[in-house]
């Protein structure tokens, strides 16, 4: 199984390109955020396992498919992944939503990070999980992420990004190779200062404003 995807529909490519651009203010950049986490999903829950049954409709009865079996809880890493959320449960609306925080620990200069908040569904172990987060950049923020819903006790973990680079792809995959991640744009690589190039920018202060 492929275990990175790019996503290149016409739809998604657009709007990262509009995404990208400086000049794109907080409001039309947290819209698109969101509309690309509901394309993003729209592929991300492609293998939802489906059951036939029958519907009476005005003419006849059809046999026709409904999602059976798998329920789906959706994570965003905040702060920037909360902007893909309204996207993604727009189109999974009976979708359970957790939340992690994770920042950098200052407290060691060697570019670790520490969570500082996790609330996940109760029924977390039974659900098809998918991390969002905005970028995948050094991807240490991502993997403990996902280290922290592996102890919850969940196994089917899928991670989803707007724009990822090289280096936090292998970081992801170095330590969680079962887990595929989804991103609508691969980017050349990180700066000195670890900004992913060309990249979005800080997403989390474009998303809200607070630069």
């Amino acid at each position: 199984m492929e275990m990175l995807k790019i996503l290149d529909h016409p739809l998604l490519q657009h709007k990262v390109s509009l995404l990208r651009d400086k000049n794109t203010g907080s409001k039309e950049f947290r819209e698109l955020v969101s509309e690309i986490g509901m394309l993003i999903t729209y592929e991300a829950t492609r293998d939802l396992p489906l059951k036939q049954v029958e519907v009476q409709t005005p003419v006849a009865i059809a046999k026709t498919n409904i999602i059976s079996g798998r329920k789906v809880a959706f994570v965003p890493v905040m702060r920037a992944g909360l902007g893909m959320v309204t996207g993604a449960v727009e189109l999974v609306p009976a979708a359970k939503v957790g939340h992690i925080g994770i920042c950098r620990d200052d407290e060691h200069d060697d570019g670790s990070v520490k969570a500082y908040y996790c609330k996940l569904p109760f029924d977390i172990k039974e659900r098809d999980v998918i991390v969002m987060d905005l970028m995948l950049g050094t991807g240490v923020t991502a993997v403990k992420a996902i280290d922290m819903i592996k102890e919850s006790g969940a196994r089917s973990i899928k991670f989803m990004t707007v724009v990822a680079c090289p280096e936090g792809v292998s970081a992801v995959h170095g330590v969680h190779p079962d887990v595929t991640i989804y991103c609508g744009a691969l980017d050349t690589g990180l700066n000195e200062d670890l900004y992913i190039v060309p990249g979005i920018g800080d997403g989390g202060d474009r998303i809200f404003g607070t630069k």
